[in-house]
């Protein structure tokens, strides 16, 4: 049951991104590290790292630090912008208290995605990074909220 619910939470947020959300051939809407969100939010909804908080908060957060990295010094070297934007993330990350372990490889997305996308710089942080996370903490709402056995969040902030 869980796995199917996960990959219809998957589906939801493809559909969605072919029929409201992209506009133009050189947006996309799936990245990797929403694959790692997903894992945390479907088959472990009680892990302090899966909240709502971590999940939205650090999500954000990297994605913004990325496109800052990327847009500053990733023109010079690309490898030295893709460690700061992932330590950054990090140390931003446990400031805030919002640690999301795939918020490392959404801040690196920013920095590494070649070539250059329109939403490899700030629009990266609404398409796809904050609109497919809210899409999926609402799916994870729903389907770990409709068993017996689950409930999820654990704690909102």
């Amino acid at each position: 049951m869980l796995r199917k619910n996960i990959y219809y939470s998957q589906t939801h947020i493809t559909l969605f991104a072919r029929f409201f959300v992209l506009f133009s051939r050189d947006l996309t809407f799936l990245i990797g590290s929403l694959g790692a969100s997903a894992v945390l939010a479907y088959a472990a909804p009680s892990s302090p790292l899966a909240q709502p908080r971590n999940f939205i908060g650090g999500n954000l957060l990297s994605a913004l630090i990325g496109c800052l990295w990327r847009l500053s010094i990733n023109h010079l070297d690309r490898a030295t912008a893709a460690a700061f934007a992932v330590s950054t993330s990090i140390a931003a990350m446990q400031f805030t208290e919002t640690v999301h372990p795939p918020g490392g490889a959404i801040a690196l997305i920013a920095v590494i995605t070649e070539p250059t996308l329109p939403w490899a710089n700030f629009l990266y942080i609404f398409i796809p990074v904050l609109s497919a996370s809210m899409i999926m903490l609402i799916l994870a709402l729903l389907i770990n909220n409709l068993s017996n056995y689950r409930t999820y969040p654990v704690r909102w902030w």
